[in-house]
Formats: C-alpha cells, structure tokens, sequence
C-alpha cells in the first residue's frame, strides 16, 4: 500500500460501479468546458480531459450533450443529433482510457441533458421546451407546454444521445435530472402542473425520468453505467424539499433505475452555490449525500459541491457520507491531484482557492475555461499538460518579486532545471496576493502562498525576503535571465472612471484619506464610520469592506456602478458578497461617486439624479487601479541589462493574468 493510501484509505479503496471498478472514490465531475470546436471536442477538449485521466481521476463525467434542438445553452455546446461527431468523441474516450491505464483505468461518462424552461433562445434559436410553459428563470421569455409528441420526441432526443455515446465507447451516461433542468422540472409541482399522465400524482411526475432510464437501458445493455444527477436547493421557494428529493430518489432506486446519483447544491432559483465561492463553507454538498445514502439501497452515492482536496474527500468517504466524490475545481486547479494523493504527496496538490474567475467566470462570459491558479487550464494540447520538460541549456536565474506572477516565474524555471533565486522587498512573498488573502472568507489565498513556499523550497530556489533590488545587485548576481515581477503600488489619486477628467480627488492626501492595501496590512489601524470608495468593483472594494466590518468599523461603499461588486459577477461572488456585507450592517450606494473630501465631509453626488448630498465619516478608503513599478526595469534598460517584464509591473491586471505571464516566462527561459 502507497503512503498516499496510507494518508487517504477510503479515497483508494477501489469501488465496482456496475461492469467497471474504479481504482479510487474521486470523479472528475460534469462542467461546461465551452471548448467544443464546431460543435465537436477537438484537441483543446482532448488535452483537457486527457490531463485528468492522467492525473488519476477514477471516473470522468464529460460535459453534457444537448439532446434536442431546443436544448442548446451555450456556444460551446456539442451538436444535436450528430451521428458523424461519434468519430470525433471516440478520439477522445480513447485518449482518455489510455492515459488512465496508467492509474488503474478511467471510466468516462457523458452527460446528457435538457435545460426546459431555462434555455437561451440567443445560442438555440429556439422556443423554451418545459412541462407547462413557466417562465425563464435566466431572462424574461417564456416557454412552450410540451405535448404529448413532443414528450416522445424529447425523450427518443435522449435516448439517441445515449446510443451514440455508447459508439464513441463511453462506459456509460449522466442523465441531468438537477438545478430545475428539464427533469427536475417534470419532478417540481411548482413547475409541473399538468393534469394528464405526465402530472400530479409522484408516479405521473416521475414518468417522465423513469421512461427516459428504461429506454437508456434497452437501447444500451447491461454492460453500461446509468447515472443520476440531481440537486438540493431547499432554502428557494418552489425548489423540492430534501424530503421531497428523497422520496423522488428512493422511487428510481427502489427500481434499479440508475447505477449512481449524484448530488449538487444551488438551482436555477438560487444559482451562487451551484459553484459555491469562498464564500460558502466546505463540503457544501455532504449533508445531501448524507440525505440520498438513507434512502437508497441499489444505487452508489456521490457527494459534491464545494469538495476540493484529498482530504475533505477522504472525510466524507470516511465517515459514510457517500460512496464517491466528485471533486471538480479541484481537479481544474490541479489535474494530477488524485496521483499526487496516491503517491503520499497530497501536500504538493495547488490548491483551489474557491474564486471561480476563471472557470465559471470565462464559461458565463461564453469563453473555454481556464483557471487562476493554473494557466495550463484549457491549453494542455498547446503547452504539453500540466507538467514540464527540462530546459535544454540550464542556466541561473534571478526573480525580482515575489508577487504570484514572480512566484510562479520561480517556480516554473526551477521545474525546468534552472538554479532560480528569488529576491523580494517585503518581509513575506504574496505582494498584493497576499493582502487579498488577509479578506474574510479569502484564506485559500494564503493556502495557495504556502504551497507556493512548499514547491519552492522543494525545487531549491534561493528566496530572500527583505531585500530591495537594484542595478548593483543585479550585477553581482551574475545570472542568465532577469525576470522582473515587482507589481504595482497603490496609486493614491482617487480617480474614478466616472469622473475621468479630474485625475485626483482633492484632498486625497489627507491623513483621514487610506488605501485598501494601508488597510489590508495593518499599517493603518482605524475605527469609526468609513467611507469606502470603490472604483474597481471586485473584491479589493467589497473584501475590505468586509475586514473593515470584522474590525468594528460602520462601513458604507460607494460606486458610479449600478450594484456594489458588479466585477464579481461573472464568478457569481457578488449578491453572496452583498448579502454579507449588507447582513453585517454594511451600507450600499451604487450610481455615486465622490465629488469631494475635506475633513471628513465627503460630497457625494448621484449619477442617476444629478443630486448632491454631504455626509460625515471618520475615515475614506479608497479602492483603485494601482500603478505599475517600473522604476526598477527602467533603471536596468539604462544600464543595459536584458531583462523579462511580467505582471502588474506591465500593466497592473489580476491575479490571473500575473500567473500567466509567470507560467509563460518559465516556459521561455
């Protein structure tokens, strides 16, 4: 036995899912990747989920198919109704199951699915298909009331897809019967208020789903898994109760319909915990899977939701909670989490910080995902996986910066077989990284900061903290290549886009006039009523509001936008943000900015009215675009030193785009 199933007994007890074993209890579960090309996976999907498989994850539930024309939700969808698509999935199933044979084997999964009343006409150009013709819950279009031939048509839709997944040698099929999609909506009375056989009483409300999974297991035999999807959202009105999941459940099982079953959190009635955030506590799913492990008796129980790390899977595993865990942004951040695990090195897993910038936020924006912490999210088949060859002529290399951009220069070249030193001005690595980390909720950011130190002392990079560079010192280094990472100051000027032709905010130099990184460091302890003025709308605004709350401050937030944390939306942060802020005391005024500021008298002027009005506060915060550090980079220029420029001290971005930039100089050198 590995030390890493020493460490995670029951995530490496193998587990037989009907014809198929899995090496392990962790599924790389269903999520929209958005990379279909033409309809079709290509070798973006393929590097992708290839990278998975490689990495160890037992099963692997690929995104769903649109099983009818009035299905399609997103750009990246696959076609409906492809026959000659079976080619293109059987390349990747077969890259997939030959990558995992070196972990045991890897079970690959499609999912299948049908959004109801909930679709997008934008991307289907087609009516909304639903049981009763309910309205959307993603825009104002209603939907259209199925017949009784267009149940059949739905139905042969999914059957059809079934079909071909088993051609493209899928071992089996996830029925999307969560989050209010089509199924569900044929489960939900609220949604469902049909008076025919296909309504009313749990049997008619079930006909549905149960025809759907005979007609899968007739058309696709024994020797195929039939899986379940379902959620639990029961703090919105019109959602099913837990019991009422559970009577739905104990139904399909009691008839061996399906071979597994699934459950996530959130639903198209509350969306912010489908792909919970920081925000939420951990293993947000397990008490749901605890709920299904009571009534079911045939089927295997997965638990997901929020469920990122080896450990917080062997926890649930552990203590009966389920038979399964999904864990997917885990598996995003870190493709070979499951080997690492295996091979008693859970510690070297990169951490997923729960921020969803660059996974649901590409994939709501109609984007390929990628991830924060991991650039090689989505660029596998460019870049070689996950993992990195060594450079072909070695040499010494200097890192000035030890923001995440520098840290991951570091950490990328000395992967490569360079000796790396890393020199930073501060008395800790992390930069602004850090500071972000100091903001509730926001500790995995400090996770990430100590896998980075982890990985660094492992590869043998020198780090020096405390030291400021200079041309002298880079001289005396001696070295190969410099990369310069030393980020962006705090710009101290009160600008807002909104007032764009005045570049300063009077009185902004004031003592009662602070920066949210004065703030985040401790270098400014304050109390009292603030005024935060936030012109960036992401979490450098409403996080510190929060920390100031934390503190005892009464906190008021000011935007020219029309909702506080507007950037946060795309990651689906912003109304759990909101709502904390807000439960806390907090108080919002969006369409305002800060006209002017002396002496603790801010005037305050509405964008939507015209109207100014004068307030007293103790202290101003300021939440601004910073400025790049340069200083450095053009005294080497002057002297002649060739030099790499990456992050904020390019242009001042966000986290992702630094470790970018870091992740693509590594690869250089």
């Amino acid at each position: 036995m590995t030390d890493g199933s020493h460490a995670h007994p029951h995530v490496f007890e193998p587990l037989r899912l009907r014809h198929r074993t899995l090496a392990c209890r962790v599924t790389f579960g269903a999520h929209t990747t958005n990379m279909a090309e033409g309809g079709r996976p290509a070798d973006r999907h393929i590097g992708y989920y290839r990278e998975r498989a490689l990495g160890g994850a037992a099963m692997i539930v690929v995104e769903p198919v649109p099983v009818h024309r009035t299905a399609v939700l997103t750009r990246g969808n696959f076609l409906v109704d492809d026959e000659e698509g079976v080619a293109h999935f059987r390349r990747l199933t077969d890259a997939c199951h030959e990558a995992g044979e070196q972990s045991g084997g890897v079970t690959m999964i499609q999912q299948l699915y049908h959004v109801g009343q909930h679709g997008d006409a934008d991307n289907s150009f087609q009516p909304n298909w639903s049981p009763s013709g309910l309205p959307s819950l993603h825009d104002a279009d209603g939907s259209h009331a199925v017949t009784e031939a267009e149940i059949d048509e739905v139905l042969d839709g999914f059957v059809s897809a079934a079909r071909r997944a088993r051609e493209a040698d899928f071992d089996g099929v996830e029925v999307f019967a969560a989050y209010h999609a089509l199924v569900d909506e044929f489960w939900t009375p609220w949604s469902n208020r049909r008076d025919d056989r296909w309504g009313g009483s749990l049997e008619n409300r079930t006909r549905f789903s149960a025809t759907l999974l005979e007609r899968i297991r007739a058309a696709c035999g024994d020797d195929f898994i039939v899986g379940l999807a379902v959620n639990a959202d029961p703090g919105s009105d019109g959602s099913l109760s837990v019991p009422e999941l559970q009577e739905i459940v104990a139904w399909h099982d009691a008839r061996a319909l399906m071979d597994y079953v699934t459950c996530g959190t959130g639903s198209y009635f509350d969306f912010h915990p489908l792909m919970p955030t920081s925000l939420y506590p951990a293993r947000l799913g397990e008490p749901f899977a605890v709920a299904l492990k009571e009534v079911v008796t045939h089927a295997v129980v997965q638990a997901e939701s929020h469920i990122r790390t080896p450990d917080g899977a062997e926890a649930v595993l552990a203590a009966g909670h389920a038979d399964m865990v999904s864990i997917v942004r885990g598996q995003i951040a870190d493709p070979h989490l499951v080997a690492k695990a295996r091979a008693g090195h859970a510690d070297r897993v990169r951490p997923c910080i729960s921020c969803n910038q660059l996974c649901w936020g590409r994939r709501s924006r109609d984007y390929w995902i990628s991830c924060l912490v991991n650039p090689s999210t989505g660029r596998e088949h460019e870049w070689g996986g996950d993992r990195f060859a060594l450079a072909p002529v070695p040499g010494r290399v200097l890192v000035i910066g030890g923001g995440p951009g520098g840290l991951e220069a570091a950490r990328v070249t000395a992967e490569r077989g360079h000796d790396v030193m890393l020199v930073d001005a501060g008395d800790e690595l992390g930069g602004q990284w850090r500071l972000a980390g100091r903001q509730p909720t926001r500790g995995q950011i400090l996770d990430h900061l100590d896998w980075y130190g982890r990985e660094l002392a492992r590869l043998g990079v020198s780090v020096q903290c405390g030291r400021t560079a200079d041309v002298d010192l880079v001289r005396a280094a001696a070295v190969d290549h410099v990369v310069v990472a030393t980020g962006a100051a705090p710009a101290r000027a009160g600008f807002q886009r909104a007032r764009r032709l005045a570049d300063r905010l009077a009185d902004v130099d004031d003592p009662t006039v602070l920066s949210v990184e004065s703030v985040l460091s401790g270098a400014a302890a304050l109390a009292g009523d603030v005024l935060l003025l936030d012109d960036v709308g992401d979490w450098r605004g409403i996080g510190t509001a929060m920390a100031l709350q934390e503190r005892g401050s009464q906190v008021t937030i000011a935007t020219a936008a029309p909702v506080v944390a507007a950037a946060l939306f795309h990651s689906a942060a912003d109304v759990p943000a909101r709502r904390r802020f807000a439960s806390a005391g907090g108080e919002l005024l969006p369409d305002t900015v800060v006209d002017a500021w002396s002496g603790g008298r801010a005037e305050l002027h509405s964008t939507l009215t015209g109207a100014t009005t004068r307030h007293r506060f103790d202290w101003l915060v300021v939440a601004e675009t910073a400025v790049a550090r340069v200083e450095l980079a053009g005294d080497l220029a002057a002297a002649g030193i060739t030099h790499h420029m990456i992050g904020d001290c390019v242009a001042p971005r966000r986290a992702s785009l630094a470790i970018l930039d870091g992740r693509r100089i590594g690869r250089a050198l």
